[in-house]
């Protein structure tokens, strides 16, 4: 049998870094059943409207959506239950003494397999405000004309 290597993204949740500020980023394993194994294999999964919370000294997934493997029997799994994150007890309690800040959320920034393994790329953020996400369009929009504009200049139109 041939062994993964690698990396293979399976779901990015693209808006998080438009709605949130990252901080900091963790990868964690996931504890999931077979169906949601093949389902993912299949490159069915949503992020949207996912966080990560921590209960009891356990870190919890919610609201991931992976849709129920099509060839599944009775043994089909709920496509948005909530899910286990395997973190080290180290990470667990450095994660519980930045969540007790205000306004700082775990939000799953991408699902992927890394070396056959399901991680979850978790990123400890801070919510924007409407100001903000505005000026980080300015900022993009003004970095992209200077681009253009040097290479307008490096071939000499003007």
């Amino acid at each position: 049998m041939v062994r993964e290597v690698g990396r293979k993204v399976i779901v990015s949740n693209r808006k998080a870094r438009h709605d949130y500020t990252i901080l900091d980023t963790l990868e964690a394993g996931i504890a999931l059943v077979g169906t949601e194994v093949k389902s993912l294999r299949e490159g069915r999964a949503s992020l949207v409207d996912a966080f990560a919370t921590v209960d009891d000294g356990e870190v919890w997934l919610r609201n991931v959506h992976i849709p129920e493997y099509v060839q599944g029997t009775w043994t089909n799994h709920a496509p948005r239950r909530t899910r286990k994150l395997l973190l080290h007890k180290k990470e667990i309690l450095r994660l519980i003494g930045k969540s007790k800040e205000s306004g700082l959320s775990l939000v799953p920034l991408s699902m992927y397999f890394k070396d056959g393994k399901v991680k979850v790329e978790l990123a400890l953020a801070r919510g924007k405000k409407s100001y903000d996400k505005r000026q980080d369009l300015a900022k993009r929009d003004a970095q992209r004309e200077m681009t253009r504009a040097a290479g307008r200049a490096a071939k000499g139109r003007y």
